[in-house]
């Protein structure tokens, strides 16, 4: 393997390695993809906050690029529309309905 910035070091290949032994190949080579991909958004910001001389320049791309997954109470608000519209299928109704549910649990008991 050539030296690329992308390329892992040898200790996290081993550890990738050693998952396969737990994990199904499509989990360890998406964490490895992740990974690369990773990388390549931090070289961007970086070239970003050199060539800018502004240090939060990397900031917009990282949102953009890795933005936070939507909260539990969001997907549930997101589900709850889709059961009142009926925009989904029955399959796809009980897996909005199971969602609410989580929502609902995750609530206090007061």
């Amino acid at each position: 393997m050539t030296n690329h910035p992308i390329t892992p070091p040898l200790e996290l290949i081993q550890e990738w390695a050693c998952m396969l032994e737990h994990r199904s190949d499509a989990d360890v080579f998406t964490k490895a993809v992740q990974w690369g991909a990773d990388q390549e958004l931090e070289a961007c910001c970086t070239w970003l906050v050199c060539n800018y001389n502004y240090p939060e320049a990397g900031n917009p791309l990282r949102a953009v690029r890795r933005p936070e997954p939507p909260s539990l109470k969001e997907q549930a608000l997101t589900a709850l529309h889709a059961v009142a519209t009926e925009a989904n299928d029955i399959r796809e109704q009980h897996q909005d309905l199971d969602t609410i549910r989580k929502a609902l649990e995750a609530l206090p008991n007061d």
